[in-house]
């Protein structure tokens, strides 16, 4: 317990999946939670129930394709509680069919590069902001093992490889200042999100593909395995870790 104690921690995605079971097991340690997500509803449902809990938490809608959005949800956690000291970038959305890249839309790839990466570089933008003037802080970002071994829609990788970039240089920047920026790259984990596709959908050469590279057999993830990480690189405990990038999948994809 209390290893997050008076941590203000900006979590976004934090409606559903890996998101809310990070939200809930954050503010089970002491933080501060800020939640964002573009679904309201399901938003506050998760709000509630760490209230009930006896969590102390906020919820700000959010769509993080829009640059303005970001900006307010950063602007409203520093009027709120004065500060942030984590940000967790957790919010992504996936490709319905897992496209190679001779067959993913224009339609596809803007969406996902509009939320994955251009959502991920605006929200990070606007938090590094308060973490680099006061020269402490931690950003996690969640990215994908398809970012990391390319085993996924040719449009979703190229966003999620994108924020392993995005981590490396964000840790190069703040080492000097002690800002710390690592990325998690979960392999299949059950979520509603992963739920929700139809097998119908997906891209049968991409299946085979990934088919030949991964050990199916294996167990998959499930979000608390995710968040238990999470917790970890948010946490001072890995005060000396920062420009890494841990998979997070049973080993399926060795």
């Amino acid at each position: 317990m209390d290893r997050l104690k008076d941590k203000v921690v900006i979590l976004s995605g934090g409606n559903s999946g890996i998101g809310a079971c990070a939200a809930k097991l954050f503010a089970a340690e002491g933080a501060k939670v800020v939640i964002s997500a573009r679904r309201v509803e399901a938003l506050e449902a998760v709000a509630q129930e760490i209230r009930q809990a006896g969590g102390e938490v906020l919820a700000i809608p959010c769509d993080i394709s829009k640059s303005e959005q970001c900006a307010a949800v950063v602007a409203k956690t520093v009027e709120t509680f004065g500060t942030v000291d984590v940000l967790v970038n957790n919010a992504g959305v996936l490709d319905s069919g897992l496209d190679a890249i001779e067959k993913i839309s224009d339609e596809t790839i803007d969406r996902l590069v509009d939320t994955n990466t251009k959502g991920t570089l605006y929200l990070t933008r606007e938090a590094a902001k308060v973490l680099m003037a006061k020269k402490r802080g931690s950003i996690v970002n969640v990215a994908s093992v398809a970012g990391y071994c390319g085993n996924g829609g040719a449009a979703y990788v190229a966003s999620k490889a994108a924020i392993i970039g995005l981590t490396k240089n964000i840790a190069m920047r703040g080492a000097a200042v002690n800002v710390r920026c690592n990325a998690v790259c979960p392999g299949t984990v059950v979520t509603p999100m992963t739920a929700g596709l139809n097998p119908a959908n997906l891209d049968p050469d991409m299946m085979g593909a990934m088919a030949k590279h991964a050990d199916l057999t294996l167990p998959v993830c499930q979000p608390d395995d995710v968040a238990n990480l999470l917790l970890f690189l948010a946490s001072d405990e890995s005060k000396a870790v920062t420009g890494q990038v841990l998979v997070i999948d049973y080993g399926a994809n060795l």
